[in-house]
């Protein structure tokens, strides 16, 4: 939900052209046709996984497949020391 609220406002505030959304949430289809038929926002799709809704994937006006090495490479090291505690990233990561 706080997703959406924040694609809508940007959009309808002029504080994006472009969004880039990193879900495969099929909630956000009305709030993505909001930005695009009110507005004029590009609505770029970045689904985390592979299965993912069929309509958001072709709402969107770009796709973009992640890859896996570069997700792999991209993420902090484990674990990660903070001032109380020291976090590990769940193991199927």
């Amino acid at each position: 939900m706080n997703l959406a609220a924040h694609l809508l406002r940007d959009a309808y505030q002029g504080h994006c052209q472009c969004a880039v959304i990193v879900s495969n949430e099929s909630d956000l289809l009305t709030p993505i046709r909001m930005a695009k038929a009110d507005c004029g926002t590009v609505v770029g799709l970045v689904p985390p996984r592979p299965k993912g809704s069929i309509e958001l994937k072709a709402l969107a006006d770009f796709k973009i497949d992640p890859r896996v090495h570069l997700l792999a490479s991209s993420q902090l090291s484990d674990p990660v020391a903070t001032p109380t505690d020291t976090i590990h990233k769940p193991p199927n990561w």
